[in-house]
């Protein structure tokens, strides 16, 4: 997902060349806003935490760009080319090393795990939105 920090900015373009030269296939890809009921089941895990409703702010506060990515190792290599969630602790080169300001706006969401992808997919794409 591009966050709405990294839509606002203008880079989405960018991201995606990215994703692309990396030889992914993009199966979904939709500019959406997320509602606030979405929001808090997507961060459920995080439900009990501070920050808990930062994070529902954030997401709901503009459009986001959800993408479904299909290729080798794709969860692993997506959150690779992320980075760390801290900017300031990404490797030079990732799409939060070069664009993320903080922690809280770090322009990129992945899932950690291919049941979390399954879940998450499910929360942004309606049945047969996603390609074959």
């Amino acid at each position: 997902m591009i966050k709405p920090d990294g839509v606002r900015r203008g880079l989405t373009s960018e991201i995606l060349a990215r994703i692309a030269r990396k030889g992914y296939r993009v199966v979904g890809l939709k500019q959406m806003m997320i509602s606030r009921q979405t929001a808090e089941t997507h961060y459920g895990e995080h439900k009990e935490r501070p920050f808990f409703g930062e994070l529902v702010d954030f997401i709901t506060g503009g459009p986001v760009v959800a993408i479904a990515l299909e290729g080798n190792e794709a969860i692993a290599g997506w959150r690779a080319m992320m980075g760390a969630t801290n900017p300031a602790n990404a490797a030079p080169g990732t799409i939060r090393a070069d664009f993320a300001t903080t922690t809280g706006e770090n322009v990129t969401h992945g899932s950690d795990s291919s049941e979390s992808a399954e879940r998450e997919l499910g929360l942004f794409f309606a049945a047969g939105e996603l390609l074959d």
